[in-house]
């Protein structure tokens, strides 16, 4: 199984951004998926989770400005962010929670991460 991230790039603030992270290999199901960030010198911290149902989590910086969703069909989750600024900068990494069949527990995968930076 692979994660791959994309969709990454150099903004000004206030412009918007599409990231797309995309799950292959032999996937049974995929629970929870989730976006991560980590900026320079901090610590990866969490952005925005998605549940198999749809169900959404965002972090408090990220409320109103971020939209997260998803596409089981094609194992692919979203990350549309809009209002960006400077404090948005950092690596973006995806994770998701995938059973490669049904009866051995769901195991955590994470992806590459693509790079976002906002220019002032």
């Amino acid at each position: 199984v692979q994660l791959q991230a994309f969709g990454g790039g150099l903004v000004q603030a206030g412009r918007s951004l599409r990231l797309v992270c995309v799950a292959s290999g032999t996937i049974f199901s995929i629970r929870n998926m989730g976006w991560y960030r980590q900026a320079p010198g901090k610590q990866r911290e969490l952005v925005s989770l998605i549940a198999s149902g749809g169900s959404t989590n965002y972090a408090n910086s990220v409320k109103g400005r971020f939209t997260v969703s998803r596409d089981n069909a094609k194992n692919a989750m979203y990350l549309q962010m809009s209002s960006l600024n400077p404090e948005d900068t950092g690596v973006y990494h995806c994770n998701a929670d995938i059973k490669t069949n049904p009866i051995v527990s769901s195991y955590t995968y994470w992806g590459q991460g693509t790079q976002v930076t906002v220019s002032s």
